[in-house]
């Protein structure tokens, strides 16, 4: 099958990766003007006069990015099959309505407010912080990720200076809450209805932007797993969705979990699946939008995904370690740029451990690897 990718980044490259042994030929469409995969053909267009050749050359079309363009993507779905839905991209697209359709859903979330000035940002700092939250964070209501288009507030003092430094007419304000990790579930639905989920990864975050991503976790009990199982689900079903959907959560000290947010995508924390579970996100995400069956999503060793961030450091130092797995995206050095990861695998978290300390010290400016579960 002949598959259309809109974006042309990383994950798009590592899902062709992943479709080439299943007979797929892949085509890009890059609307950013700066491609980076490089496996396929890529038509670069950031005006969508070449939509038409685009679409003439693929059977169904899905996406590795979710800030596109929401009438390019209306016009894709009008022409060929689009998986996941234009429905589910316009929610994962905008802060509000996902927060609405979690709210709908009842999946508990962090108390939040919308605001429309710096001085609405103000009032709901201070009223978050009456009800309790040590403080508060700010996000754009579309198009933040990886950290940017967000401010934390210690003080409604610091209103005026968010709001500029944001840059948006409408923002969300969420209490920071207290929370024992971060972790992410990630789900596959497939073209019948049928869902499997990985198990949960705890990821660390230093600047806004992941680092680590660890799974399996020996410390989650079946509840919680089940727990983050069924708000996913919800909103697989809710949406009608097709492909891997990743929600991104808060646990608490008592077992609660909170969401986040959600992506549409296959994503940086389920990069671990590529040598740690029998079956990859990525093809996964394949085999769910063509209909396949769906692979197991067993874990095979204990893993953590390891992002290199910057800076590429010593990679061959890195392929000599045991248990070390490169995949670079063939991009140059930038300060916060993602230019690969490196997924390291074990046979018991100790020894697991170990290697990923022996690997961050080849990787400049990599945080201190720490895990609630070590």
């Amino acid at each position: 099958m002949k598959i259309g990718v809109l974006g042309a980044g990383q994950l798009g490259q590592m899902l062709a990766l992943s479709g080439y042994p299943l007979g797929n030929r892949f085509s890009f469409f890059d609307t950013t003007g700066s491609p980076s995969a490089e496996i396929g053909e890529t038509i670069c267009d950031q005006t969508g006069a070449r939509l038409t050749e685009f679409l003439s050359q693929v059977d169904l079309v899905t996406y590795e990015f979710e800030h596109l363009p929401l009438e390019l993507v209306k016009q894709v779905a009008h022409h060929k099959p689009l998986f996941p839905s234009v429905e589910a991209l316009g929610v994962c697209q905008n802060r509000e309505a996902e927060k609405a359709l979690f709210d709908r859903l009842r999946i508990p979330v962090a108390p939040y407010r919308l605001v429309n000035s710096a001085e609405e940002l103000a009032s709901a700092c201070q009223q978050l912080m009456a009800e309790g939250a040590p403080a508060v964070v700010a996000k754009s209501i579309t198009e933040g990720y990886d950290g940017k288009g967000q401010a934390v507030l210690s003080d409604p003092s610091e209103a005026n200076e968010a709001w500029a430094l944001i840059g948006h007419s409408r923002l969300i304000v969420e209490a920071f809450v207290s929370f024992v990790r971060e972790v992410s579930i990630i789900a596959v639905r497939g073209r019948s209805g049928d869902v499997v989920f990985y198990p949960l990864a705890e990821n660390h975050h230093s600047e806004g932007i992941l680092r680590y991503s660890l799974a399996p976790l020996p410390d989650v009990t079946d509840a919680i797993q089940q727990q983050a199982e069924g708000y996913i689900h919800q909103l697989l079903d809710s949406l009608n969705y097709v492909g891997v959907l990743t929600l991104e959560l808060f646990q608490c000290a008592d077992g609660t979990l909170l969401a986040n947010e959600m992506a549409p995508r296959v994503h940086n924390s389920g990069h671990w699946t590529q040598n740690g579970a029998m079956t990859s996100q990525f093809e996964n995400h394949l085999r769910a939008v063509q209909g396949l069956p769906l692979g197991s999503t067993q874990a095979i060793q204990p893993t953590c995904m390891i992002n290199i961030i910057g800076q590429l450091g010593d990679t061959q130092a890195i392929l000599g370690l045991k248990g070390a797995h490169l995949h670079l995206y063939g991009k140059s050095e930038r300060a916060g740029r993602k230019l690969g990861h490196i997924n390291v695998v074990a046979d018991d978290l100790q020894s697991l451990m170990t290697q990923v300390r022996l690997v961050s010290k080849h990787l400049p400016n990599a945080p201190e690897p720490k895990f609630t579960c070590v």
